[in-house]
């Protein structure tokens, strides 16, 4: 049994979720109640000259920024932790197949499922809002979903990682949210700590390039500047630029580093390092 195989099986098994289909339904309600939102009062979200395309693109970026890392822990926690707290792994595991096939094939196939449920929701949200505007830019779209499905990818990921490293759900479920916790609600945070202490409990007048890095270790900052990186002209157009760690940080910016394309990087990290260290530990564990 190959990790396509594999991988097909869960994809199959998932779709058929009723959480997942739930999952759907509110971010397809979500994703066109915000578009309607912004664009009948785009003041509200910083777009005083009227709603754009662009503008709306970049608006749902903070959407999926949420609701990504929320829906893959629901539809990835119970990946390996469940089949393992169940005994069905041993008898997956008795066909003929190797632990790195079933490793694999869980993170692609919950990768796959992510994808589907958050390509309906974006598409039917920014459909809707195009029809609104009156406007679609079928090149912007597809690179937008493009990267945003790679975002989802390493989110599958990083939570198939994390329930591998368990065989209990409850704790495969607290790995998950306590990841989610550290770093896209606290991480903001901690940059700005690490610099306090480093510079000897003060904060110095300008900020050193190292922190640009520092900012993108959240996954939801690096598909942000990844974004930017490859749209770079709407991003500009809505002030998005203004809005990356490159612009915040206010640096000199004379390390090469210091660009949007660094989110491509750390996304990278994100997608191999969890995979690495979830297989791992599934290698060894005793099932």
């Amino acid at each position: 049994m190959t990790w396509f195989v594999v991988a097909k099986k869960d994809f199959r098994d998932a779709v058929q979720s009723r959480a997942l289909w739930a999952l759907v339904a509110v971010f397809v309600v979500v994703s066109m109640g915000s578009a309607y939102a912004y664009i009948s009062v785009p003041e509200l979200f910083g777009e005083p000259g009227g709603a754009t395309f662009a503008g709306l693109l970049f608006f749902t970026v903070g959407l999926t920024g949420l609701f990504v890392p929320l829906a893959a822990i629901v539809v990835c926690y119970k990946s390996l932790a469940g089949e393992r707290e169940l005994g069905s792994i041993k008898l997956l595991l008795s066909l003929p197949t190797t632990r790195l096939n079933v490793f694999a094939g869980k993170v692609v196939g919950r990768a796959t499922v992510l994808a589907f449920g958050l390509g309906i929701g974006l598409l039917v949200g920014l459909g809707f809002g195009s029809v609104l505007i009156g406007d679609v830019q079928l090149l912007v779209v597809l690179l937008f979903l493009l990267v945003t499905m790679g975002f989802a990818a390493v989110y599958a990921s990083i939570v198939v990682g994390l329930s591998a490293m368990t065989g209990s759900t409850s704790r495969a479920t607290t790995y998950a949210l306590g990841f989610f916790v550290v770093f896209e609600l606290l991480w903001d945070v901690v940059p700005m700590g690490l610099l306090y202490v480093v510079e000897g409990f003060t904060l110095p007048s300008e900020l050193p390039d190292w922190m640009f890095l520092a900012t993108q270790v959240a996954p939801s900052a690096a598909y942000f500047s990844s974004i930017v990186a490859v749209l770079p002209e709407a991003a500009e157009s809505v002030g998005a630029a203004a809005s990356t760690p490159e612009a915040a940080v206010e640096t000199t910016q004379t390390a090469a580093y210091v660009t949007p394309e660094v989110g491509f990087v750390f996304l990278g990290l994100w997608l191999v390092v969890p995979f690495a260290l979830g297989y791992a530990r599934f290698n060894a564990a005793d099932l």
